[in-house]
């Protein structure tokens, strides 16, 4: 069967794409205008821009959707299938998943991410309990509102981890009720990777069989896997499934991530569709196609060398910055393998003024790999003159 189709007749062809009012054009310009003014100040939260995709640019041509099962074939045409599986398959090395046991699929952003991971431990274990830490992200709250599972809060640390003793105290209450665990590998606020042994020790001490553990690495996901000494994070960790951002470490224009489950969980949910031609296992019907396009870029652009580099580049500007903040008196910390720098909450100004996260008594600068040393040493010294600190501005 030939791919070539007819030729469309002359004077039945798609009308010329009009030009862009004059007007429109002049507010385009001053928006992008204030996007480069603003990215000198883009400190506070996880989202590298040290980047620039000019080959994906001519993909803006068509109507690309990545819609079903990228590991099917689809009726429609116009995905990035193939790409997806690369990238789906160097997230699944990275975070230690067994070959051929689990599947994955790009989705958009780790909230999604999350949902999924639930939304498989929900169909697994319907009368399930969600367990997560009160430092987990705030879209976990919603997670579980919008899959209508039951849910327990449990009590955090002070330096973002979760309480093990109340997660201990509170599934021996429950022993009956498969546990579904949300595990943090990096806190939002704290960078703090809750310790996947621990918690299985827990299951194992209460003899709970009937459990599933989702772990959330939107940030982090992308950094263990290229230090040294990680704490557990992976799959050879005992998890059913993980999300990871992939507009954070790696860079993205648009929000994405990757979510990897166990193969087996996956197939309980899945649909063949015949719509389309291939089976429904996503969140989503629609998918971005360019995202997988991006992420692929980056992966083979940086290179197994080249991403570990830029983790090593960004802990050691997190430490740059804990070594400014100590310069005014001012203490600062950040956990291991971690580029989340924690201080003590500025004012208003230099919130807005730095794009820095807050809660409650504390705040954070996130070391991404666009962030310079002249960023970092302007930033502390504005945080200090809020803070009404003291000490060597001279870096």
């Amino acid at each position: 069967m030939s791919d070539a189709y007819p030729a469309v007749p002359a004077g039945l062809g798609p009308e010329p794409m009009p030009h862009l009012p004059p007007e429109a054009a002049v507010r385009l310009q001053g928006f992008l205008t204030r996007m480069e003014e603003l990215s000198g100040s883009f400190i506070g939260y996880p989202c590298s821009q040290d980047y620039d995709y000019p080959e994906i640019a001519p993909f803006l041509r068509f109507s690309m959707n990545n819609v079903g099962d990228p590991f099917g074939e689809s009726f429609f045409r116009e995905n990035s299938f193939e790409f997806e599986r690369e990238v789906v398959g160097f997230f699944q090395r990275r975070l230690r998943a067994p070959e051929g046991e689990t599947w994955g699929y790009v989705t958009a952003g780790g909230t999604e991410g999350n949902l999924y991971g639930l939304y498989l431990a929900r169909e697994l274990y319907p009368d399930g309990m969600v367990y997560y830490s009160e430092h987990t992200h705030y879209s976990a709250a919603k997670i579980v509102r919008v899959l209508g599972a039951r849910s327990i809060m449990i009590r955090g640390r002070d330096d973002g981890e979760i309480d093990y003793d109340d997660l201990y105290e509170t599934l021996q209450m429950r022993r009956d009720v498969p546990p579904i665990i949300l595990a943090n590998i990096g806190t939002t606020m704290h960078g703090a990777v809750d310790s996947l042994p621990l918690i299985r020790a827990m299951l194992k001490d209460l003899a709970i069989t009937r459990h599933y553990i989702h772990a959330d690495a939107a940030l982090s996901g992308m950094i263990l896997p290229f230090v040294k000494d990680p704490q557990q994070f992976g799959f050879d960790a005992g998890i059913d499934s993980i999300a990871v951002s992939g507009h954070k470490f790696i860079g993205s224009p648009m929000p994405c991530g990757v979510a990897v489950a166990q193969q087996r969980h996956v197939d309980r949910v899945a649909r063949s569709v015949e719509y389309v031609g291939c089976r429904d296992t996503t969140i989503a019907g629609s998918r971005n196609a360019l995202a997988p396009l991006v992420l692929w870029s980056a992966i083979n652009r940086w290179g197994e060398d080249g991403l570990g580099e830029r983790v090593r580049r960004s802990i050691a500007m997190a430490d740059y910055a804990i070594e400014r903040f100590a310069a005014y008196g001012i203490r600062a910390w950040r956990h291991r393998n971690s580029v989340t720098v924690v201080f003590p909450r500025p004012s208003a100004e230099v919130i807005g003024r730095w794009q820095i996260a807050p809660s409650r008594d504390i705040a954070h600068i996130i070391t991404m790999p666009h962030v310079t040393r002249g960023m970092v040493s302007a930033a502390v010294a504005d945080v200090a003159a809020s803070l009404g600190a003291e000490g060597n501005a001279t870096p």
